[in-house]
């Protein structure tokens, strides 16, 4: 019997399973999203403004870095 199939069934990276690293992505998104909208929400109640103009501008601006940043690294995973 040939055991040289047996090489080729290995996986190629012995390191941590991929959805290791999908999982912290997932933590660091909302890491930049909620440090995002805190700020903004920090910044409003400073400014005494009616409308939410900071907290909704950090908000959309920590989303866009975050799905920035998700981006970047799918596509450094190809």
């Amino acid at each position: 019997m040939d055991n040289s199939n047996s090489s080729q069934n290995k996986p190629k990276n012995s390191g941590p399973p991929v959805y290791i690293k999908y999982i912290g992505l997932s933590f660091q998104l909302f890491g930049v999203i909620g440090g995002g909208t805190y700020l903004g929400w920090w910044i409003q109640q400073r400014s005494e403004m009616k409308f939410p103009v900071w907290l909704l501008l950090f908000c959309f601006l920590s989303i866009g870095i975050a799905f920035y940043q998700l981006w970047q690294t799918m596509k450094r995973d190809r």
